[in-house]
């Protein structure tokens, strides 16, 4: 294998205007490497100069390295001026409401977020920099409450530490969506790599009142924000729950501390060897609360200190996680869509009366659409991804003349936003009323372990399960299209001994949803399985459900079994298909 001289011109040119001593020596030792005619360097750069990151609704996310197709300060500096290029021409007043930059604790995320800035006070666009790592949530937040007309956060979320990402917000508080989308990546492609960019220092920028440095101060405002949502929507409860607390190693521990503290929960106890931000996420093989493994230090704390709760942020804090004891000297950790239920209907039924709307996606549970049916209240079913409810609380809000209210939506990948603080999910906030939930519960006799069985007994038991096909590499990505290609083609007619009695095909644009690479198979008695490729990993996501009715004088434990089991078949079944149809 020969290292062609087009990809020995692509480094070439790369290397000529890499800012990053540490990339750009990495970059040379490959291109040394290649030169060589060391096969698996060949392979490398091919792989790293084909394409670009791929700038979508979820911003840019990969591996930190150096080369278009990896997260640098370069690819930043790119990607920011064609951000900063679009807002220029779509927003009038853009250089005076600024852009809000934020950014986590990761591997390089200082740097970028700094890049960031000095690329848009180049353009002189007025920029609100975080002078500290704080979550994301807090950087949705502060978009809406500066006024500003778009929002960076600098974040991989809950990705393995080699990984970091760059996420855009618009002016609504909202992660951006189509055509935005298209239209700032067609910006971001208008900007050649030896293009002239202003990038003045950041005290130049100061100097020239362009560099707002924002921390301590917004963060309080943010707190005192989360405070007045909890007040208006708790129900009186006692204060005395134990709770076990861990951030990942993230930067959540700050917030969600101080944010139950005022609430008046003082007996909270974080995980010492993890309550600080380290982006190597040292304790954990991936930082992902849902990741076997990752909660096993908090489980040990919660079990030592008697705990009547568990939570758990993701490093960037805009997901939780929450368990609860089983009685039984054990812990259960709750999924997204039973904890999503749980605050749905507790939210419900002791807010007040009025137009109300609930909103989750198309790969949650359906659960929550019976219970606002039960309710009488708005149900709003998005494509995945928290910037669509966002949008559709938005939507709603609109439509009712600001009359209606947006009670809580969800996904199943644990994430939550309570009323409308926050334009995204918010892992700070929804710790501070689950904390509420589970303290109302105990003033009422009850465990969230009993919440969900009076769920059960009253619109049915849904059992769901999500399975990830992870395939990396360029070849991974063909093995995926390839297997929804042949869903796509020859759809299954059974599953499990079930009929297929319907196939949605969002790429079609049906359901009233905007087109989207997801498949959906409706089965009979309510089951359901849907495909899609991640946006974010090299996976092909898979999610099960059935629904199980609850027989007159049927013990709950016996219905369990019973939907777990049809649950187990018709997951089986339809991996079993998926192995031969990605091979």
């Amino acid at each position: 294998m020969d290292l062609s001289a087009t990809l020995r011109a692509a480094t070439a040119t790369w290397l000529a205007h890499d800012p990053d001593p540490v990339t750009a020596a990495e970059l040379t030792g490959l291109l040394a490497a290649a030169e060589r005619g060391d096969a698996s360097a060949i392979t490398e750069l091919t792989e790293r100069f084909t394409g670009q990151l791929q700038f979508g609704t979820a911003g840019l996310r990969g591996v930190l390295g150096a080369g278009p197709q990896r997260m640098n300060q370069l690819l930043v500096r790119k990607v920011t001026a064609g951000l900063g290029a679009h807002l220029l021409a779509v927003v009038p007043d853009v250089r005076q409401r600024g852009v809000v930059v934020g950014r986590d604790a990761r591997r390089g995320s200082e740097r970028f977020a700094e890049e960031t800035a000095r690329v848009l006070c180049g353009l002189g666009i007025r920029v609100y920099l975080a002078d500290r790592e704080w979550s994301t949530p807090t950087t949705a937040w502060a978009v809406t409450h500066l006024g500003a007309a778009a929002g960076v956060m600098v974040t991989a979320s809950h990705n393995p530490p080699e990984y970091n990402g760059y996420k855009v917000y618009w002016g609504n508080g909202a992660q951006i969506i189509p055509p935005v989308d298209t239209e700032i990546a067609a910006a971001i492609d208008k900007i050649r790599l030896d293009e002239p960019l202003s990038l003045p220092s950041l005290v130049e920028a100061a100097e020239q009142k362009l560099l707002l440095s924002v921390g301590q101060g917004l963060l309080q405002e943010y707190l005192d924000a989360v405070e007045a949502l909890r007040a208006s929507v708790a129900a009186p409860a006692p204060r005395d729950l134990v709770i076990a607390y861990t951030p990942l190693h993230g930067v959540g521990a700050a917030s969600v501390e101080a944010a139950l503290a005022r609430a008046g929960f003082t007996n909270v106890s974080t995980e010492p060897s993890q309550r600080e931000p380290d982006g190597e996420f040292p304790t954990v093989a991936f930082p992902n609360p849902e990741e076997k493994g990752a909660m096993d230090r908090v489980l040990a704390l919660a079990t030592k200190i008697r705990a009547d709760l568990i939570l758990a942020n993701d490093p960037d804090a805009d997901r939780l996680c929450a368990g609860v004891p089983t009685g039984e000297g054990t812990f259960r950790l709750l999924s997204g869509d039973e904890l999503g239920a749980l605050l749905a209907d507790y939210l419900l039924s002791t807010g007040q009366p009025g137009r109300r709307m609930v909103a989750t996606t198309i790969v949650s549970s359906q659960l929550l659409s019976y219970l606002a049916k039960q309710y009488g209240a708005d149900y709003r079913e998005t494509l995945t991804g928290f910037k669509w409810i966002a949008n559709a609380a938005l939507s709603f809000e609109q439509e009712t003349g600001g009359q209606g209210r947006f009670v809580v939506g969800y996904e199943e990948a644990i994430g939550y936003s309570v009323g409308p603080l926050v334009r995204d999910k918010d892992g700070v906030s929804a710790a501070v009323i689950v904390a509420e939930l589970a303290a109302w519960n105990r003033a009422r006799g009850k465990s969230l372990l009993d919440h969900l069985d009076e769920l059960a007994q009253r619109v049915g038991l849904f059992s769901t399960e999500q399975k990830s096909l992870t395939l990396p590499g360029q070849e991974g990505l063909t093995r995926i299209a390839r297997a929804m290609a042949a869903f796509r083609a020859a759809p299954p007619t059974e599953l499990a001994g079930h009929g297929v009695t319907e196939v949605v095909d969002l790429l079609q644009g049906k359901d009233g949803l905007p087109k989207s690479d997801v498949l959906v198979f409706r089965l009979d008695g309510g089951r359901r399985v849907i495909m899609r490729p991640s946006g974010t990993e090299p996976k092909l996501k898979s999610y099960y459900e059935v629904r199980t009715e609850v027989a007159p004088g049927e013990p709950l434990a016996a219905a369990r079994r019973r939907g777990l089991a049809e649950l187990a078949a018709l997951r089986d079944a339809h991996q079993a298909l998926l192995t031969t149809r990605s091979a």
